[in-house]
């Protein structure tokens, strides 16, 4: 009897796909550092906003978030202007090479009306940047920079 000795084509396909699907992964297990920043920058700056937000309508307080001007001398990016003294939110980003631009106003308006107008952010970071933005009624989110 002679048998041949080797691998079929199928054997050799699911060994081709298991290394695909591996190094696809791996892939996204490294992913870049400043997107991955960036990503909870924005996603810890939309819970800060929802926040006073929310802050700002249970109060009736009209609630406003500035960015700090360029020679600030006390390390702070940005505060909320409104809150009552007892609620205290942060003052600084979490990396401190992220930068923000509020487009089309020097403040975000928070509240204390329910709807609150469209308002966008940009937040950047080394040469990336992503945009939070709100149609008003909705909570800020992340949104594509090419969409409205």
């Amino acid at each position: 009897m002679n048998r041949q000795r080797g691998f079929t084509i199928i054997e050799l396909m699911v060994v081709i796909a298991i290394i695909a699907i591996a190094a696809g992964v791996s892939s996204l297990a490294l992913r870049d550092a400043d997107a991955k920043t960036l990503d909870q920058e924005a996603s810890r700056l939309s819970a800060l906003l929802e926040s006073a937000r929310a802050q700002a309508r249970a109060a009736g307080l009209p609630v406003r978030f500035e960015l700090a001007s360029q020679g600030s001398t006390d390390g702070d990016a940005f505060r909320f202007v409104g809150l009552p003294p007892a609620v205290k939110m942060p003052t600084r980003w979490l990396d401190e090479r992220t930068s923000a631009e509020i487009v089309g106003a020097r403040a975000l308006r928070l509240g204390p009306e329910p709807l609150i107008g469209a308002q966008r952010i940009v937040l950047r970071l080394q040469q990336r940047s992503l945009v939070l933005a709100t149609d008003g009624l909705g909570p800020f989110a992340m949104v594509e920079s090419g969409k409205p």
